[in-house]
């Protein structure tokens, strides 16, 4: 039988592109299960997807002083004593890791039980769960040609992320019903992360009239951000959207965004000329900016750094994007990083014969 774990949380990020590989897995004849934090979030995605779900105990693994990173010490080695009996149990072939804190003593007892390890790393440098998961895989998966320098050991492989396939489902007529779009004007959607940017939303609202002369405008504000009083026509607003999300992508002309990298991986197999705004490293580690500087060098965006993010800034960048989006399509359509799923793939069943040989 051919048996895989498959871990990662903490976030939708560190989730989401496992999904991905389920079906794919599947037609391989693999059994799934799926080790994730016993309250995490990932909890919910996966039982939803009717992959066996096992939780751990896990302890949030911090840069930063917090009393907290004291008492977490003892939930991170209870969860490598509950990640030892779910792999024991399990006894599977291949372990995916796609990153989160809860992945470090799933990674651990996968190596310690001999099953082959292989992470994924979604940002340009590896975040710090993958940092301490490294020395126990055997290889990992990353999305980024700069990448391969920061991997010592010939453990990287150039995959790019998994798309999730309900993304290449969306129909653009669902949208224009969806947003009630009256004309043929080309469609920028915004979209400043979960919890919205204030920043993004106030230059966006700014420049709204001088926008809708020339596009529909399609707003994830982010909870709690929707501003009724601006109803416009070709102004659509939404505080967050789930199934109605691949349909909106369809019905983007460009994109204005946070520089996330599955979000980004998205845009990529979609080929939508995109402008990130990444978090700044007051708010971040900086994976963002070194993300979006790596795709505005390969010819896929255009950047506007938040210390430059002004209506007039925004408002010149949209317009640039727009004028020579058919040269970042073309750059888009000449890249090998489209959908990482198969050579993802590719590298867990070489995982899997090299374990059964």
């Amino acid at each position: 039988m051919k048996r895989i774990v498959l871990t990662g949380g903490g976030t939708a990020g560190h989730v989401t592109p496992n999904l991905a590989l389920i079906p794919r897995l599947t037609e391989l004849g693999y059994e799934i299960f799926y080790i994730g934090g016993k309250d995490g979030i990932e909890k919910t995605l996966v039982e939803n997807s009717g992959v066996a779900f096992v939780g751990v105990s896990s302890g949030k693994l911090r840069r930063y002083f917090h009393v907290k990173n004291v008492t977490d010490i003892f939930r991170v080695i209870k969860g490598l004593g509950d990640a030892l009996a779910a792999v024991g149990r399990i006894k599977p072939q291949v372990l995916f890791s796609k990153g989160g804190f809860v992945t470090v003593p799933v990674v651990i007892a996968a190596k310690l039980l001999r099953a082959k390890v292989i992470l994924h790393e979604s940002d340009m440098t590896p975040g710090l769960a993958n940092k301490l998961s490294l020395p126990f895989a055997d290889k990992i998966c990353v999305c980024f040609p700069e990448t391969l320098a920061h991997v010592a050991g010939g453990k990287a492989v150039l995959t790019g992320t998994p798309i999730r396939g309900e993304l290449y489902g969306g129909k653009k007529e669902e949208a224009v019903k969806i947003c009630g779009f009256q004309d043929s004007k080309p469609v920028v959607l915004v979209m400043g992360g979960s919890q919205g940017s204030k920043r993004i939303n106030e230059a966006l609202r700014a420049i709204l009239p001088i926008l809708l002369r020339t596009f529909n405008v399609i707003h994830l504000c982010g909870k709690g951000n929707v501003q009724l009083e601006l109803a416009a026509r070709g102004y659509l607003q939404f505080e967050y959207v789930s199934q109605e999300l691949p349909h909106l992508l369809a019905c983007a002309d460009l994109i204005v965004s946070r520089a996330g990298a599955n979000s980004i991986s998205e845009f990529l197999a979609l080929k939508k000329p995109n402008l990130l705004i990444p978090l700044p490293r007051t708010a971040s580690r900086g994976d963002q900016i070194l993300n979006a500087e790596s795709y505005a060098r390969q010819g896929f965006s255009l950047v506007l750094y938040e210390e430059e993010l002004t209506e007039e800034s925004l408002l010149g960048k949209v317009q640039e994007l727009y004028r020579k989006r058919q040269a970042f399509r073309e750059k888009m359509f000449a890249s090998p990083l489209t959908d990482g799923a198969n050579d993802v793939i590719r590298v867990i069943e070489e995982m899997f014969l090299k374990k059964t040989a």
